[in-house]
């Protein structure tokens, strides 16, 4: 390993996460030096300082092999967790060290599970950092890399590689460069739209700020105790509908159906996508209004298109009590915990595109045992898809539902119902961030044990990072070739 370009990459990462630092103290500043200004400039001490350490001793940038890169993804955000929980720790209050762990990396991996139980007693500066760190990691510590990287560098190819899957990367079909330049376009762009959007619905600034960060990283922290439900609004709830969903949706097509005014770039896991939303939501209206759980069609109707793309696009947020809702409904918003959205999303969970494609080698592999002589090729949009992808679908499949298993065994050993721990499993690999019953909408992780925290936690890092990166890191650990 090259300690030089390793640490002079994590260093750059570290940076990002400072400037925001810096940034929630001037938005304490603003707020007449709130409890957690002292707090906040030590972190932002503290970070800058480590981000700008590797720099003093390395005078040109260093070339990275591929080893090294996977090095720099996992301590990239590993390091982002650890730096990220100062502001925390030293504020006080419910963030003992296991809770501002929790709270960090929920945050970076924009699942938007909380320990919080009473969000609205954080000072605003806080509230600022915590949305933070959802916006850096919906877009990525290592795509904030690949925008300060040189454009010849080898390692920005190998970043991009690692950081975004195969089925993400067909639809961009641009330059390295151009590619990141997209990803932060559309971005910021939903950032925007959405913060004019809900102040022009009533939301403050601040208000519509911190929730445009958590929407846009499909990530579910809100200011309010009562999440999206506390504002009491329809016109918020709509509009709040209408940005997870594109939050959700491949980035690269959503820019090309932008610059080429057409629908036609729009592809058949889109297409999927959206049905898929449909279908289940209007069965959940139906659960609510027909077992009596929700008087009118409209109020059904409004709670399950909510919930159905608060869950299914990993973002969390909650306009109702889920808690109180009929068995099938939740088993409905748990599928959707693991269906989740579009590759090239910020979205986290299995994605639609590997679900659909998943249904078609299933589609395929029966045709060819019904007709052992034809040729049964997988194809999405006349695309022959290569046995080596059907083959890494599956085993991905195959580990995500595994993660599920043992991180479900694990937690049930330190205490936990099995409908928490089944539930806290799937919503933290996904990083949805609410499950079912006691961890739902309106509900949190406060009361669970420790230990059980940390394995939540390790589930957020193996679903953010998409598995296979830290699988890799972990390998290279025990074995030097």
């Amino acid at each position: 390993m090259d300690i030089k370009a390793v640490s002079y990459n994590t260093g750059q990462a570290l940076l990002v996460s400072a400037i925001f630092m810096g940034l929630s103290a001037a938005v304490s500043a603003l707020n007449g030096f709130d409890s957690a200004f002292v707090p906040l400039v030590i972190s932002f001490v503290t970070t800058f300082t480590a981000g700008c350490f590797p720099f003093i001793f390395i005078k040109s940038i260093p070339t990275v092999s591929l080893r090294d890169g996977y090095i720099t993804i996992g301590l990239s955000w590993l390091l982002s967790f650890i730096f990220g929980m100062l502001p925390y720790v030293l504020w006080g209050g419910e963030f003992t060290i296991v809770n501002a762990w929790f709270e960090s990396v929920s945050g970076y991996t924009t699942t938007g599970s909380t320990i919080l139980t009473d969000i609205e007693d954080l000072p605003k500066s806080l509230l600022f950092w915590r949305s933070s760190t959802h916006f850096i990691g919906g877009l990525g510590v290592i795509v904030f890399l690949l925008l300060v990287m040189p454009d010849a560098s080898p390692f920005r190819l190998k970043l991009t590689n690692l950081e975004i899957s195969s089925i993400s990367r067909e639809g961009y079909r641009y330059s390295t460069k151009k590619m990141v330049g997209i990803i932060c376009t559309v971005y910021a762009s939903i950032a925007i739209l959405e913060t004019i959007c809900l102040m022009l619905a009533g939301m403050s600034f601040f208000d519509a700020v911190n929730h445009a960060f958590s929407t846009v990283s499909t990530g579910g922290f809100s200011t309010r105790n009562s999440s999206i439900m506390g504002f009491n609004s329809n016109a918020i709830n709509i509009i709040t509908m209408v940005f997870m969903f594109l939050s959700a949706c491949h980035f690269g097509i959503m820019f090309a159906v932008v610059s080429q005014r057409s629908f036609r770039p729009v592809n058949s896991i889109m297409k999927y996508f959206f049905s898929a939303t449909v279908v289940i939501s209007l069965a959940i209206m139906f659960s609510l209004k027909l077992s009596g759980t929700i008087d009118s069609w409209g109020d059904s109707a409004m709670a399950a298109f909510f919930h159905t793309i608060s869950f299914i696009t990993t973002t969390g947020f909650g306009q109702a009590d889920t808690a109180n809702w009929p068995m099938f409904a939740n088993i409905l918003i748990i599928l959707c915990s693991i269906h989740c959205g579009c590759s090239g999303s910020t979205t986290g969970g299995l994605k639609s595109d590997r679900v659909l494609l998943g249904f078609k080698i299933i589609r395929s592999s029966i045709k060819k045992r019904l007709h052992p002589s034809s040729i049964c090729n997988t194809r999405i949009d006349g695309h022959v898809i290569s046995d080596e992808t059907q083959h890494n679908i599956l085993t991905y499949i195959v580990l995500y539902f595994g993660m599920i298993i043992i991180s479900t065994v694990m937690t049930m050993l330190c205490g936990l119902e099995i409908s928490e721990a089944v539930s806290g499993s799937i919503a933290s690999l996904g990083n949805v961030g609410p499950g079912i019953g006691n961890l739902g909408t309106m509900g949190n992780f406060a009361a669970m044990p420790a230990t059980a925290k940390v394995i939540f936690t390790l589930d957020m890092f193996f679903g953010r990072v998409e598995i296979y990166p830290l699988l890799v890191c972990i390998s290279m650990i025990f074995h030097r070739n």
